[in-house]
């Protein structure tokens, strides 16, 4: 099982001028939920086709268990694109049956995974409509399924989040945590980064076309900059102000928000606070997704020239 990754190897994508991809490279582990995240255009979508074998690299490799992405290779991958990838006037049942027969799977094998997947994710209800007349979240639940149907060792999953509800969101949760733990390499982009906090053992971020951060929340998060909330109510007005490696984010009665540098001590600032006279608040804040990602695309160029 520890050889089943899906590996992103050093892929290049260009578009005449428009650098697409530039050497991305990332590697999804057996087990493991792996977000993919980045502003629109930064390549995510680029990246999950070229993984898929849609499009094709013009550098580098995509590879599964330690080998190049085959046509074989690609029946054994679960993909659900951003984009709704379905039949609109076919019925429910009657698509994912199709489409887990088009995987391999014998006539009863399939009736059977559609019958499971329906059931698992609130469908059976609409297991007879076609998918035109369906909600959009409800869509993007049959998309999931068909995603599932053949029961695939690998998941590359575009937005699966995308216009669901918060009990959707648990359910298509559940279901990514599920298959996780069954051994299988997972990776999704969504634009929800506490959604992506809370799942995901690792994160990618990546800016135009390049990636920027691979790692751990914690890991990513542990490096940078520190916010501070210290009240103090005698203090004057600026008194942070000389405090080294530190940056006054808010000042207002008495209490201060702080930025801390890395490698500043807060110590420091507590006793600059402390000689000002009583503290009654110190608190560290731990940087979120959310915030390491802003800091990562800061001086991200989106518009003309980029792709998704």
């Amino acid at each position: 099982m520890a050889d089943r990754a899906l590996e992103i190897d050093h892929v290049s994508k260009r578009y005449g001028d428009i650098v697409a991809l530039d050497a991305v490279t990332f590697d999804v582990r057996p087990g493991e939920l792996f977000g993919f995240v980045g502003s629109n255009g930064a390549g995510k979508t680029t990246a999950m086709r070229i993984a898929l074998g849609v499009l094709a690299a013009d550098a580098g490799e995509v590879r599964f268990a330690g080998q190049p992405i085959t046509h074989e290779t690609r029946t054994q991958i679960g993909y659900m694109p951003e984009e709704r990838g379905l039949y609109p006037k076919m019925k429910v049942l009657d698509q994912l049956v199709y489409l887990a027969q088009l995987h391999g799977l014998s006539t009863n094998e399939a009736h059977r995974s559609a019958e499971h997947w329906i059931a698992r994710l609130g469908l059976a209800e609409r297991r007879g409509d076609e998918v035109q007349k369906l909600s959009l979240g409800n869509q993007q639940r049959v998309q999931l399924a068909a995603a599932l149907v053949h029961d695939p060792a690998v998941l590359v999953l575009d937005e699966p989040f995308s216009g669901l509800d918060p009990l959707a969101v648990d359910v298509m949760s559940d279901v990514l945590r599920e298959k996780a733990a069954g051994g299988v390499p997972v990776v999704f982009s969504s634009h929800q980064l506490d959604l992506v906090e809370r799942l995901c053992d690792r994160v990618g971020i990546i800016r135009n076309g390049q990636m920027v951060a691979v790692g751990g929340v914690a890991e990513l998060t542990a490096g940078a900059d520190t916010r501070l909330t210290v009240a103090a109510p005698e203090a004057p007005s600026g008194w942070a102000a000389s405090v080294p490696g530190v940056r006054v984010l808010n000042e207002n009665g008495g209490r201060t928000e702080l930025e801390l540098q890395p490698g500043a001590d807060d110590q420091v600032v507590l006793s600059a606070a402390l000689a000002t006279g009583p503290v009654t608040e110190f608190r560290r804040h731990r940087s979120s997704l959310t915030e390491l990602f802003r800091s990562a695309v800061s001086d991200d160029r989106t518009g003309e020239g980029t792709v998704q």
